[in-house]
């Protein structure tokens, strides 16, 4: 599986496949299994058996998901992955693969830029699947907005997201929940709702959500005075400026 480096060809070939997946997999008996299994599917694939390939690739290329194993040579799936997403400031979804199954250990990928986990062994099935689902979010199609609560700042055409005047760096995930309640704020949106419109059919597992939601909570939050992002026992979440709900209460 030979890795592409030319920019045009990549594009061209992109509306006639299911999608272009870069694999990196240091266990041979994995990747020609995943990779052979993808391209019969319709998928081309790149691949590369260490991190600092990986992420050569990764940052030169153009993806529509990246299957990314936790433990590399050269550098682990974790480095990898914090230096696509703060250093080349690369979008790109990526579905983590890991032998390691807390909640810690998911949210510590997950924080690293993962938008997606699968714990070993897993079905190929359920791996085809989820990059189907990751590329079926990232094409769909979405209307340029700008949209505020507070001093929270999403330019959906753009990608930036800013609170009070300072960018902040979010997963494509966490940019989509962003989008769902910044749309929908003040009101709940129940967590139901929100796991349909991001993963579709394919639901994830009680933590996923929960585990996107805590690093989201790190980012728009925590470095701030107040917070925006509220869980509503039992109903769901709101992204809501309390203070200014308040405010416009009284003068009401």
């Amino acid at each position: 599986m030979p890795a592409v480096g030319r920019e045009g060809q990549i594009m061209k070939q992109r509306d006639e496949q299911a999608g272009l997946i870069l694999l990196v997999e240091d266990n041979r008996g994995i990747s020609e299994m995943v990779g052979e299994f993808l391209e019969r599917r319709g998928y081309s694939i790149d691949y590369a058996a260490d991190g600092v390939t990986g992420l050569h690739l990764a940052v030169t290329n153009s993806y529509d998901v990246i299957v990314l194993d936790l433990m590399l040579p050269g550098m682990d799936g974790l480095d990898v992955c914090r230096k696509l997403r703060i250093d080349a400031k690369k979008p790109t979804p990526v579905l983590m693969l890991t032998a390691r199954d807390t909640l810690e250990d998911k949210l510590v990928g997950l924080d690293a830029g993962a938008d997606d986990y699968l714990v070993k062994p897993f079905e190929i099935r359920e791996l085809e699947a989820r990059v189907r689902a990751l590329i079926r979010r990232e094409r769909r199609q979405v209307s340029a907005e700008l949209l505020s609560v507070g001093d929270l700042v999403l330019d959906t055409a753009s990608l930036r997201l800013t609170r009070a005047g300072q960018e902040l760096l979010v997963s494509p995930i966490g940019l989509r929940l962003l989008t769902i309640l910044m749309r929908e704020s003040p009101r709940v949106v129940s967590r139901r709702s929100i796991e349909r419109e991001v993963w579709g059919d394919l639901l994830p597992d009680s933590d996923t959500l929960r585990s996107h939601l805590y690093n989201l909570r790190k980012i728009i939050d925590k470095p701030f005075q107040k917070p925006l992002l509220h869980t509503i026992h039992s109903a769901g979440y709101r992204l809501a400026d309390l203070d200014a709900e308040t405010a416009a209460s009284r003068t009401a």
